[in-house]
C-alpha cells in the first residue's frame, strides 16, 4: 500500500510541474512515464485517465494552498496579505506557475469535474481575500475604495496577471514590484499625508 501511496504521489509531482511549465494540454503520459521510468499501464492504474490526473492535481494543489494560509490565520490583515503574495514569487522564484491560473487559461479544453474545481480555487481564493480585507478595514490596517470583494478581484487579477509578464520577460522584479505596489496602494493614508497633499 505505502509502494502505490509512494508512485501516486511521485506521479502527482510530475505532472504538477509539467503543468505549471507546459499547461495540461501541454504533456501526455507518455511524458510523465518516461520522466519517472514507469509504464503507461502503471500510470492508467492510478489515474484511470487525463482528467481523472487533473482533478488530483487541483484538489492536492488547493489542500496544499490553503493549508500554508492557514500559518497566519492570527496575523493582522497586511502581514496576511504580504504572505499571500509570497506564495505567487516562490511559485515563480522556482519557474513555474500557479497551476490554477495555467489551467484557467486552458478552461473550455477540460473536463466539467475540473472546470469546477478551477472555479472552486479562485472562489475560495476571492472568499480568503475578501475575509482579510474586511478584517484590515476593521483593524484600521487597510484602505481601500469598492468592497472587499471587488478589490480582491483586483489582487487576484493582478498577481496572476503580473506572474504571466514576468515569465514572459524571464523578469521576477515584475511580480515583486506589482506586489509591493498592491500592498502600498492598501495602507491607510495617516494624517500627515493628507496635511503634506494638501499644503
Amino acid at each position: 500500500m505505502s509502494g502505490d501511496s509512494s508512485t501516486r504521489s511521485h506521479i502527482l509531482d510530475a505532472a504538477e510541474r509539467l503543468v505549471q511549465s507546459r499547461g495540461f494540454n501541454g504533456f501526455s503520459y507518455a511524458d510523465i512515464a518516461a520522466e519517472l521510468s514507469i509504464s503507461k499501464p502503471a500510470l492508467h492504474y492510478h489515474f484511470p485517465g487525463k482528467a481523472e490526473l487533473g482533478l488530483a492535481l487541483i484538489r492536492r494543489y488547493e489542500h496544499r494552498f490553503f493549508g500554508a494560509l492557514s500559518a497566519v490565520d492570527e496575523q493582522r490583515a497586511p502581514q496576511r496579505l504580504e504572505y499571500y503574495a509570497s506564495l505567487y514569487i516562490g511559485v515563480l522564484r522556482e519557474q513555474r506557475m500557479c497551476l490554477c491560473g495555467m489551467l484557467a487559461a486552458e478552461y473550455t479544453t477540460l473536463s466539467d469535474p475540473m472546470q469546477r474545481s478551477v472555479i472552486r480555487f479562485f472562489d475560495r481564493n476571492e472568499a480568503w481575500l475578501s475575509e482579510v480585507l474586511t478584517q484590515g478595514r476593521r483593524e484600521g490596517t487597510l484602505s481601500f475604495a469598492g468592497s472587499p470583494h471587488e478589490r480582491a478581484h483586483v489582487i487576484i487579477g493582478s498577481l496572476e496577471g503580473a506572474m504571466l509578464v514576468s515569465r514572459l520577460y524571464g523578469n521576477l522584479d515584475i511580480l515583486q514590484t506589482t506586489t509591493t505596489h498592491l500592498l502600498i496602494g492598501l495602507a491607510p493614508v495617516t494624517t500627515d499625508e493628507i496635511t503634506s497633499s494638501t499644503l
